[in-house]
């Protein structure tokens, strides 16, 4: 297939690939498999790619101390999208990937976005040894023999006017989201298979118009694969990773729809000890919005979670942290106070 055709095709299926590219993802995918309750992940082949599944990303955050005393954050994410449940050598191969890495300052929010083949080896994952890749980015394990392949992780991603080379290592387990790992997004029934290292400690440089910054900070990494994750009328998502600062985590997010919004989340103790909260527990309620890209975007929220005695409101570091990529979204580091304090990251996506 010719090389423009390719990647013209790449960007047609950006949507069905990308946790922020929605559109088409509650449409019907008859010829992939489907995620059943009760399957059992297992490790490490399910840090591999599923290309029996349509859509698959890897998606790891980071919140950063620079040592110039300033706050940053970084996002690096491989998408995984198939025409068709197989994989095979060449052009012929139907999988389909695509990279984002972003970088946020108080004042400046940096994107890039690579597109791919996997059948010739631009862009792929392998489970054993564990890395994944596309073009000179690449996401691979560090960690010793025996040891879960994510329990260290060198993680390395170039734009126009920013780099970063940056460490990963988890200081807890892996934590199952959803029932054992399947995570429910609709009164439908569409899920997911979902799973998450939230533990990280993060060393490492960032590259900035201003020059190199040595960073510390702590880390999350998500990793997700279905066919039909949303409902036929769901059209965006409102999702946060949150750090508390005695050592719990939190995940929570709502999908908004036509007829109602779902909300999902997860409790994770200092342990990895993980509680799920059903839908309906978790609420998001918008408190300030800015113009961002020409649109207006809720970047305060006010996140309760009565059952955990959760009652938080969110700050960004940069309001306009807008990724500029072929499915345009809202992605950066957050502070929030109030019965908790702590640090995350927040996704928008359908604005």
């Amino acid at each position: 297939m010719p090389r423009a055709l390719v990647l013209l095709t790449a960007l047609f299926c950006a949507g069905a690939v990308s946790a922020q590219g929605f559109a088409g993802l509650g449409t019907t995918a008859e010829d992939f498999a489907q995620p059943q309750r009760g399957t059992v992940l297992e490790f490490p082949r399910d840090h591999g790619a599923h290309p029996d599944y349509r859509i698959e990303w890897w998606y790891l955050t980071a919140v950063l101390d620079g040592a110039d005393g300033q706050d940053y954050g970084v996002q690096w994410t491989l998408f995984r999208s198939a025409l068709a449940p197989a994989s095979s050598a060449g052009w012929d191969d139907p999988q389909f990937w695509m990279g984002h890495a972003g970088l946020t300052t108080a004042d400046a929010h940096f994107s890039a976005e690579r597109l791919g083949r996997g059948g010739v080896g631009q862009a792929g994952v392998t489970a054993e040894p564990f890395a994944a890749w596309i073009d000179d980015w690449e996401m691979r394990s560090t960690a010793e023999a025996k040891a879960d392949a994510f329990d260290a992780l060198s993680v390395r991603a170039r734009g126009g006017d920013f780099a970063f080379d940056l460490q990963f290592d988890a200081e807890g387990p892996l934590v199952l989201q959803g029932d054992g790992g399947y995570s429910v997004k609709s009164d439908d029934g569409q899920a997911s298979y979902y799973y998450s290292q939230p533990f990280f400690t993060v060393t490492g440089t960032l590259d900035l118009p201003k020059g190199a910054v040595e960073v510390t900070g702590q880390g999350w990494l998500d990793r997700e694969w279905s066919s039909q994750p949303l409902a036929e009328d769901q059209d965006g998502w409102d999702w946060v990773s949150l750090i508390f600062d005695d050592g719990s985590r939190m995940m929570g997010f709502q999908l908004r729809g036509a007829r109602d919004t779902f909300t999902s989340g997860t409790w994770i103790a200092p342990d990895g000890t993980a509680t799920p909260a059903p839908h309906g527990a978790v609420h998001f309620d918008a408190l300030d919005h800015a113009r961002v890209a020409g649109r207006e975007v809720p970047v305060r929220w006010h996140i309760t979670w009565p059952e955990r005695d959760v009652d938080i409101r969110t700050t960004p570091l940069n309001p306009q942290s807008w990724m500029d990529t072929a499915i345009a979204y809202w992605e950066g580091p957050l502070r929030f106070e109030g019965s908790h304090s702590g640090r995350g990251y927040l996704e928008m996506t359908g604005y």
